[in-house]
């Protein structure tokens, strides 16, 4: 095709010949799903009374709530005034009002117990309304169609040794079910809490807490139950502060509503989504992130402050202090500080993710895996970020105000700083940070598969280390402003396989250190957003087509349609030009 002489006043070839040789890149997670070391099933986390929720009416204890009185069919119910104390290992069918009082369970150590809520309505001002202090294990039914309302409206004052401080309150482990409905309302303290596991297998509930909404200090473990949550603090918290393999979550399945001013859901262990349905908001949402972002693009010259509203306390989405496996769910998440978030590593194996975050949408201090699953992020201050990124599958479209994916080690860190060496003029010179661009780290990110769209305001890919690409269908969109880069790596940028497309920012443009596929890489004069970007080879076969939704001045394209040395034409909105792969 004739070359079209004023297409060389706009865009100039500024790409260095590539070693066109095979790497020893390889996908260094494989193609299967990523199993956790602490991966549980429901068959490990439930027991069969569990899920029992029948019980024989003819052989139950019956009690009769009288708004200020009591009346119970057996000597092992206690009465004192409108304080019911179960004393035996039985099944209580608890049905009416009680206007101020509590039912206490002080049973043998080897006992389990069943309370069956039948329309029940309980009210205290100065305690739990529901207190298990002794007992092996007590199971608390909602009989289905029933109505069932448990309220502490008043301060927490406590009677004896333990710290009450939960409108429903276990020192034992604690199993809810039911197909009935349970509303409670603690003014002053948590929802519900069981100082050794919270087990909830089906059930509708309403919480609205002062502080968290469900709290446990072993575990609290989920499934088939709907909830709708409204907390002070954490929507579900589970804290062991003695044993690190202790204070996990598990969920199962179910349908979670929560609204939370700190954590939505928050493990001090790991925590385990097997399936399920969550909506979360924490502090407002996004729009109240309290995160510094770039003042000018990139992060080199300074930041500035959205928000601020003095809150140091934490507003993730899903917590855990150690490792989060993610297999399924539908996970919608609107979050003032990153939306999901594992001080050890993060594996998402499947499920479907809406994600709103004033801070990182996805955050791991060590390592982030994702395997499969439509993840779509909308608003973030980083899309992905971890010490070492591995994506063999997925959909994952995302927003970044800042970097779009990036390996950078520490606690949350935005990982501003990173090395320029393979920059489209290269430099001896340190960058503006002072770094050496060739500068050595153990991050890296490895990308065998699954299609990424990124829409990044810093750099698209941040490898504060290594990049390989081994597979996979990439885009990013970068802008022109700042100190920004469609690819910006340490040590190594390399490509074996795999299509990939950037635009963005000339000014501290990166391209690939090495590749065994063709690569393509022009940089122009400014385009404006939606100009069209086709690529054919020289028979006029089309290779690709993109239109960019922002502004660019580079283009980076790389295929396994590219043969290094051949010539393609490249048409960027109106004009065309031979342009030769390297």
């Amino acid at each position: 095709m004739k070359r079209i002489g004023s297409l060389w006043l706009i865009i100039i070839l500024m790409v260095s010949v590539l070693s066109g040789c095979n790497t020893d890149t390889q996908n260094e997670a494989g193609a299967s799903p990523v199993i956790a070391d602490f991966f549980q099933t429901d068959e490990e986390m439930f027991t069969k009374r569990d899920w029992k929720t029948d019980y024989n009416e003819n052989n139950s204890i019956q009690i009769q709530l009288n708004g200020d009185s009591v009346t119970a069919t057996s000597n092992s119910v206690q009465i004192v005034n409108t304080t019911i104390t179960l004393t035996e290992e039985a099944t209580y069918i608890i049905s009416g009002t009680l206007n101020d009082g509590r039912i206490i369970v002080d049973a043998p150590k080897t006992a389990k117990l069943q309370l069956v809520l039948n329309g029940v309505n309980i009210n205290n001002k100065n305690t739990a309304a529901i207190y298990i202090l002794n007992a092996d294990k007590v199971f608390l039914t909602l009989v289905k169609g029933s109505d069932n309302i448990i309220v502490n409206d008043g301060i927490f004052i406590t009677d004896d040794e333990n710290k009450i401080d939960a409108a429903i309150f276990s020192k034992q482990d604690l199993t809810m079910n039911g197909s009935g409905s349970l509303t409670v309302i603690s003014s002053e303290g948590n929802g519900i809490t069981s100082k050794d596991d919270l087990v909830i297998t089906s059930g509708n509930y309403l919480i609205t807490a002062a502080k968290h909404g469900l709290e446990a200090n072993d575990s609290i473990r989920i499934a088939n139950a709907s909830f709708t949550i409204h907390a002070e603090k954490d929507g579900i918290h589970a804290e062991n502060s003695e044993d690190e393999s202790l204070g996990f979550i598990y969920l199962s399945s179910g349908d979670l509503k929560i609204e939370a001013k700190e954590d939505g859901m928050s493990a001090s262990s790991y925590m385990q989504i097997v399936d399920g349905t969550m909506d979360i908001v924490t502090a407002g949402g996004s729009e109240n992130s309290t995160k510094t972002v770039s003042d000018s693009w990139g992060g080199f010259k300074g930041n500035k402050e959205i928000k601020n509203d003095s809150n140091d306390n934490s507003m993730k989405g899903l917590k855990a202090n150690q490792s989060m496996l993610i297999s399924n769910g539908v996970i919608t998440i609107d979050s003032a500080d990153d939306a999901i978030h594992s001080n050890a590593s993060i594996i998402i194996n499947g499920g479907t993710f809406e994600i709103a975050s004033g801070d990182d949408a996805i955050h791991a201090d060590e390592a982030l895996t994702i395997t499969s699953g439509s993840i779509h992020i909308t608003e973030s201050y980083e899309g992905l970020e971890a010490l070492t990124i591995d994506i063999q599958g997925g959909n994952i479209e995302l927003v970044a105000s800042d970097d779009g994916i990036n390996a950078a080690g520490g606690n949350d860190s935005s990982g501003m700083t990173g090395g320029r060496g393979g920059r489209f003029s290269p430099s001896d010179k340190p960058d503006q940070m002072g770094k050496d661009r060739n500068l050595s780290s153990n991050s890296k990110i490895v990308i065998s598969g699954g299609t990424l769209y990124i829409r990044a305001f810093g750099d698209g890919i941040d490898a504060n280390g290594t990049l390989s690409i081994t597979g996979g269908n990439i885009t990013v969109v970068g802008q022109t402003q700042g100190d920004t880069s469609i690819l910006d790596y340490d040590v190594s940028g390399v490509i074996t396989d795999g299509t990939f497309v950037g635009t963005g920012s000339s000014h501290m443009a990166q391209i690939f250190s090495e590749a065994n596929q063709g690569v393509i890489a022009v940089q122009m004069n400014q385009q404006s957003a939606n100009t069209s970007i086709t690529l054919k080879d020289e028979s006029g076969q089309l290779i690709l087509t993109h239109t960019p939704e922002l502004s660019f001045q580079v283009v980076i394209i790389s295929s396994p349609k590219l043969v290094s040395g051949k010539t393609y034409q490249l048409t960027i909105g109106s004009i065309s030009s031979d342009v030769k792969a390297n």
